[in-house]
């Protein structure tokens, strides 16, 4: 980590390496954790143990990771179904004017480069996004899922 980060109100875990040019705010970053270059992590994100997210991903608000998970170069998370600038009268909306969804990224799990992350989903423990996936519903554990929307193409055994 350098000063080349900017890490404003971070909680992090022992032995966390945050390379170059992170964003991070009122988050949690878990002990062993890698945080690669171009990354923004938002208030309120909890990141476990040993986990590695790649460059150039966005964790917004609302995103809980849980231990031992990869999320892939360019990973984008989403936490509002109906983003909106504005309110109706043209006032720029402010925290509470619009619903936040979290989403849960459970244990071991692994999420492809390049991958959309809608909100409100639960990713189970152990399965794997394909590369370039669209996350538009929960996704079962030790499942492999692919495609935009993504769909379960197998399951694995842990």
């Amino acid at each position: 980590m350098n000063n080349k980060s900017n890490l404003n109100n971070v909680k992090l875990g022992e032995n966390v390496r945050i390379y170059d040019f992170v964003n991070a705010y009122g988050c949690e970053i878990g002990d062993g954790t890698k945080v690669g270059t171009f990354v923004e992590i938002q208030k309120g994100v909890k990141i476990g143990k040993n986990c590695k997210i790649s460059s150039h991903s966005f964790l917004c608000e609302g995103v809980h990771i849980a231990d031992g998970v990869f999320i892939g170069h360019g990973v984008m998370f989403t936490n509002d179904m109906f983003p909106r600038s504005t309110n109706p009268d043209g006032t720029l909306q402010n925290d509470g004017e619009w619903t936040l969804l979290e989403t849960i990224v459970e244990e071991r799990a692994s999420i492809g480069s390049g991958s959309t992350i809608l909100p409100g989903l639960t990713i189970g423990k152990g399965a794997i996004v394909g590369a370039g996936s669209v996350v538009t519903r929960n996704v079962p554990e030790f499942s492999i899922v692919a495609g935009n929307p993504a769909k379960v193409i197998r399951y694995i055994q842990e």
